[in-house]
């Protein structure tokens, strides 16, 4: 007797990831959830419902063949950089920032999927420039051309947070695709010295506040530094097992800024404790781990560079959420993934998720879309 056999579209689909990433997701639901006092909304089901949606999105990506992603590399990296140029057009303020577009349906904020555009279309650029001209002047330019572009409208929004992570991410990619070490060395040293010179010049005030704030966070632990003094007491008081599901004083009492974006993390620490976020690290070493396989695995040089890029898009959000969190970091408002509400940064991180399906589907020979 036969034994049934799994679909397989389903079964060929990268379940060592899905599923732990679905399980940090519901995680982040229940987290969700008692933010907001025990309700499903206004977070925990939409945060559920996105996901999925944007797994769906994944798992679509993951079936175009590795020519379409060649293709639309300089046309979805142009379409990006025109919607962050409608944003300083016709861009809704929040915040005192100037970030999104209203598309009726939805708000989109631009400047999030230049994450992965940028990463896209440096791994195309990479690919047609020959390995003997990387090390000179025609590897350097044009890709920090690519990257100043974008990075210097977001600046304008001002969102100095996405800023970085794209400037972070494209560098990533000239150092992945084997630019000189000393070029790397020499930046860093030249953007140590201009650093007080952009403290001083280029920063807003709120800006300069978040830098001293990081360097002494207790100095207006009511001002300035209250965030971040409210999301070390609420990760410290969590302990090892945490107060316990629906139990966190500082999210509930409402002392905790952004209990369910950017310090989402401070509120799941407080009711889990060290337990819990271990647990999230574990799923993220997992993801990251995934990725970097994959792009290891890859046989040529743009599937590499494009899984490798998109894994490091990632580290970059989880590494610096969790620093700033946790006072390592000045607060730069970047949200932890797949944790934090918002659907700008659900979709980011997933088309990152997606591209890497792709290039582990190339890798194992399927033909994807036609």
């Amino acid at each position: 007797m036969s034994q049934p056999s799994v679909p397989e579209p389903v079964a060929r689909q990268p379940w060592q990831v899905i599923l732990p990433l679905a399980a940090l997701v519901i995680f982040g639901s229940c987290v969700l959830y008692s933010a907001a006092g025990g309700h499903l909304r206004p977070w925990a089901l939409t945060h559920l419902l996105r996901f999925f949606a944007f797994l769906g999105m994944a798992v679509v990506l993951a079936r175009f063949p590795r020519d379409w992603f060649k293709l639309a590399a300089y046309p979805i990296y142009g379409a990006v950089l025109v919607l962050l140029v409608l944003v300083e057009l016709l861009g809704a303020i929040g915040g005192g920032s100037q970030r999104w577009l209203d598309l009726g349906v939805m708000t989109l904020q631009p400047s999030e999927l230049m994450k992965p555009a940028i990463v896209l279309v440096l791994a195309r650029f990479y690919d047609t420039l020959p390995a003997t001209v990387t090390t000179n002047w025609r590897g350097l330019v044009p890709a920090a051309g690519l990257i100043a572009m974008p990075a210097a409208f977001v600046m304008l929004q001002p969102d100095l947070g996405t800023a970085l992570a794209i400037c972070f991410g494209g560098f990533s990619l000239m150092f992945l695709a084997g630019l000189p070490l000393r070029w790397f060395i020499g930046g860093g040293l030249a953007g140590a010295i201009a650093a007080p010179m952009a403290y001083f010049f280029l920063l807003h005030d709120y800006q300069r506040r978040r830098v001293t704030t990081f360097l002494d966070p207790e100095s207006d632990p009511l001002g300035s530094g209250y965030h971040i003094t409210q999301s070390k007491i609420a990760i410290g008081s969590g302990g090892f097992f945490g107060k316990g599901f629906g139990n966190g004083s500082q999210s509930h009492l409402e002392y905790l800024p952004e209990s369910h974006t950017d310090f989402v993390f401070a509120t799941m620490s407080e009711e889990w404790g060290m337990l819990g976020g271990l647990f999230v690290l574990a799923v993220f070493a997992i993801i990251l781990r995934w990725g970097l396989v994959v792009a290891r695995r890859s046989p040529d040089r743009f599937s590499q560079l494009l899984a490798a890029g998109m894994t490091v898009t990632i580290f970059f959000y989880v590494a610096i959420n969790l620093m700033m969190v946790m006072g390592l970091a000045p607060v730069v408002g970047i949200p932890l993934p797949f944790m934090s509400h918002g659907g700008s940064s659900m979709m980011t991180n997933m088309i990152c998720i997606g591209t890497i399906m792709a290039v582990d589907r190339w890798r194992k020979g399927s033909r994807g879309l036609s």
